[in-house]
């Protein structure tokens, strides 16, 4: 008898985008590791990567995420 059953995460309804097969799943087909959601619609699924690099650039132009230190902080 196995210890632990091998289940699917997620749920039919919830949809992913496979970074590895590059498609949209209902429901994940594909290890967590390789895929991006759950999305409540297909649509918003397959705009996944979009999403990824307008979320990426927002990070990446922060002004608090390149702070400097300011004079008074200690720096060690």
């Amino acid at each position: 008898m196995a210890l632990f059953k091998k289940r699917t995460a997620g749920k039919p309804g919830e949809w992913y985008y496979c970074l590895e097969h590059k498609k949209v799943e209902e429901g994940p087909e594909c290890p967590a590791k390789n895929r991006f959601g759950p999305y409540a619609t297909r649509e918003e699924a397959s705009h996944a990567m979009e999403t990824a690099r307008e979320r990426n650039l927002e990070w990446e132009t922060d002004p608090r995420w390149h702070d400097q230190p300011k004079p008074d902080e200690d720096q060690g």
